[in-house]
Formats: C-alpha cells, structure tokens, sequence
C-alpha cells in the first residue's frame, strides 16, 4: 500500500513549526548574518521544542522520533532560519553517531545536553587535502597509556567556532587506509584545539572554520565505538544527513516561492499584475514543480531509512539536486522581485548565498553522481 500523506502526529508537528519558524526565526534571519553571531538563545529555543533531540533515544533526554519528523523540522525551519537547521541535520547526524557506537558513559554525558540545546557537538571530518575522500585524511590518533594523543587540522568545519565538543576522525592505523579511521569526542577546550573562523560569504551565524589539534590528549574512553571502524559510522550517517540538507535548502526556496508568489500578486506592470505575465508565471511554476519531485524523493529516502532498507542513491539523489534546483529557484525569486530583493533588506540574497554553500558540504553534485552510479552498475564499475 502506498501513502504519500504524513499522520496526525507528524502534521500537528508540521503545523506547529511552521508557525514558530514564520514568526519567531525570520523576523531575525538576517540579523546574524549581519551582526556575525550564532544565535545561541534560539538553538536552546529549539531543545525546548524537542527539535534537537529528535533522534536521540528518549532514555537519554530525546523522543526518538522517526527520520520523516526529522525530515519536517529541517524543512520547516529552513523556511525561517536556514543556518538553525543545523540543529536538525548536524544534530541528528551527531546524536547518531552516539547513540549507535559510543559507550554508555558518553551517551549518558553528552546525548541529554545535545537534546537539551546546552551543548553544541559539530563533526571534524574533512581536511586541507582529504574532503569526499575521507580515507585520505592525515590526522593521527596515537594510542599511549591511558589516553590518545591527537593531531593534525580539520578544515571547512561547520560550527567549529561556537561547537562544545566535536566528533573528530582520525588514522588510529595510517597504513589500513579507511579500515584505520576511529573518532573520538574531543572537547573544544582540550588543551591544544584552536578553532579559527572563516570568512565565508553564507551560513555565517553557524561558525565555519579549521580546528586545529596540536598534542592533544583525549581520554581513552572518549573513543567510539571500535578502534579502526569510525569510517563505517560516518559514511552510513551521511545517508541520513544528505537528506535532511536537500530538504533544509528546499524549505528555504519554497519560503521565497511563497514570498515571489505574493509579489507577483500585488505588483503591476502595463496595467496589470506580474503574475499574469507567462514569462513571470511559468518560472515559478517550473521552479515548484522540481522543488516538489525533490521534497517527495528526500521524504521516501527517510522512510526507508525507518523501515532500515537501503537507501544510498536516494539520498545521494537528493544531495545532488536539492541545493541545486533550490538556490536556482531562490536565484529566480531574487529576479522576480527586482532590484530590492539584490539589497540586505529581504531574506532572499541571504538565502541565495547560504544554500550554495550545501551544493558543497556532505559531498559535491560529482561525488554524489558517483554514489549513484556505483549503487545502478556496481561497486566493480566505480571510477573511484
């Protein structure tokens, strides 16, 4: 049986954070981007509806919920804040991480305070040479005594500035290649982490920068998981992610169709409304109706990811297309509303620089192209 519809349960949800994301995120999304700050106070906001902790298990502070409500929330709130989706993709992807393969003693530490808003866990995977290929990072972690010594520089990290802790993957075995990898968590105020921001042209309030580890001692409790498997946890984890960010861009680009389409309403031109001028109709209904296959297709990658059948080429399907054909549609916005919409006083110029930079994290439009032809031809048939 087929039903393409959500339940009670996931509409009132639906309802409620469309409300909360309308009135209480985008009055102020602009506002840190221009001002340079995280809002912190909105991320704790978000603990306190639930929304950070949906996939951690309710023993630990969270509600367990499914990857369709997890897919809502990023949706709904890329409609108001698109940087405070990352409460619902990084978390998810964190909270995972965690409740999967770390020990009981770091669940019980760090998944209440994820759940909760008080703490911010960001992931430390790429480096300066080793993005898509993440068997190729050089970051080393040496076992000695009761601790490992940590080192090494991660780059182009989300929420390396204002982050708590970070999940952080590095060769426990550098000559196993992928099989060498283990993570640890590693707090932001070990001795020997520096973080230093970026000077990015989006997602500025979510603090993208490098982490840098210099003799860093992590507790070796703080591992997860096995030692040597932590590229197995990642990569099944950005199945999960990649959907959550195609539907994070697309709330933001059907939040500016709402706007455009109100526009377009209420503006003439020779005498009559924009809207009835094909040339401005017929884009923003080519615009929805992709916006619409992606949404339905990151949705059926969720699903079944709940029902825990495969589900790679969806997702890849959907990181591929998703930030595309929404920075496309909001890119069209912008030039349907005119030279206002070019200024700092409409969401729309922001949303256009903050969803191009999802085109990039959590695997390119190549490197996804890649994933999807290895999963139709096969592994034997990779160009990688």
């Amino acid at each position: 049986m087929l039903n393409f519809s959500f339940n009670q349960e996931q509409e009132s949800f639906q309802a409620m954070l469309r409300d909360f994301s309308l009135h209480e995120l985008l009055p102020q999304y602009t506002k840190w981007d221009r001002e340079h700050k995280h809002p912190r106070h909105l991320w704790k906001r978000l603990g306190e509806l639930g929304v950070n902790g949906l996939r951690v298990p309710e023993e630990y502070g969270g509600s367990g919920a499914d990857c369709v409500i997890a897919g809502i929330a990023a949706e709904e709130i890329g409609r108001g804040d698109f940087n405070l989706t990352y409460a619902v993709m990084l978390n998810a992807l964190v909270s995972e991480i965690i409740a999967n393969h770390a020990t009981g003693r770091l669940k019980k530490t760090w998944l209440p305070q994820i759940a909760s808003g008080d703490k911010i866990v960001g992931i430390a995977i790429t480096e300066p040479a080793a993005g898509s290929d993440v068997a190729g990072i050089r970051s080393t972690a040496i076992h000695k005594g009761n601790h490992y010594l940590l080192n090494g520089e991660k780059s182009g990290i989300s929420a390396a500035t204002i982050a708590d802790a970070f999940i952080v993957f590095a060769k426990t075995d550098p000559d196993s290649g992928s099989r060498g990898i283990s993570a640890f968590i590693v707090p932001a105020d070990l001795p020997g982490v520096e973080c230093k921001g970026y000077e990015d042209m989006g997602n500025v309030p979510i603090g993208r920068g490098s982490i840098y580890l210099n003799d860093v001692e992590v507790p070796e409790e703080n591992i997860i998981g096995l030692e040597n498997k932590g590229f197995t946890q990642v990569m099944n984890g950005f199945d999960l992610s990649r959907l959550l960010i195609g539907l994070q861009c697309i709330g933001a680009a059907f939040q500016s169709i709402d706007e455009t389409i109100e526009h377009v309403k209420t503006r003439h031109a020779f005498g009559r409304p924009l809207a009835k001028f094909q040339g401005v109709s017929f884009p923003i209904v080519t615009h929805f109706t992709q916006l619409e296959l992606i949404k339905w297709q990151a949705y059926r990658g969720l699903w079944l990811r709940d029902q825990e059948k495969k589900h790679t080429k969806e997702a890849a399907s959907v990181k591929w297309l998703g930030p595309k054909l929404s920075q496309e549609a909001i890119h069209e916005c912008m030039l349907l509303n005119g030279h206002y919409a070019y200024t700092k006083e409409m969401p729309i110029e922001q949303r256009l620089r903050d969803v191009i930079g999802l085109e990039i994290g959590d695997g390119t439009a190549q490197v996804n192209q890649m994933v999807i032809a290895r999963e139709l031809i096969g592994k034997d048939f990779r160009s990688y």
